[in-house]
């Protein structure tokens, strides 16, 4: 991939998160964190609504079913293992039930909010 086409894919990846952020306001969220990062894993999204924080990947890609298909196992459990550093790091977290969610972005479409989409796997 050449440096002009990871910069574009950088700016579309910011582009769509932002697109994503304000459909969770849209949608009562309160947005706490925006691209978190720990040694373990990045976490694009993390907001909350109620009792749930909700962990959110961000996929953007030119049709939804591509951007379905790119949250692969691997990345369930670096995000899994990124969430765990969040809430050690802060407490007032703990208590909140905790939802793995998926935010596709194709072109010319509003972001489609999958939540639940996948439970944090045991060790």
């Amino acid at each position: 991939m050449t440096r002009a086409a990871r910069r574009r894919a950088w700016r579309r990846g910011h582009w769509a998160e932002a697109l994503c952020i304000c459909g969770l306001t849209l949608q009562g969220y309160r947005v706490l964190a925006r691209r978190v990062r720990y040694p373990v894993g990045e976490i694009d999204i993390v907001a909350r609504r109620g009792a749930t924080l909700a962990v959110i990947e961000v996929k953007a890609r030119r049709r939804a079913a591509d951007a379905a298909e790119a949250v692969t196992p691997r990345q369930r459990r670096r995000i899994a293992r990124a969430t765990e550093w969040l809430v050690a790091e802060r407490p007032s977290l703990a208590p909140l039930a905790v939802r793995f969610d998926v935010m596709l972005v194709a072109r010319y479409r509003w972001p489609r909010h999958i939540q639940g989409a996948w439970q944090q796997e045991s060790r």
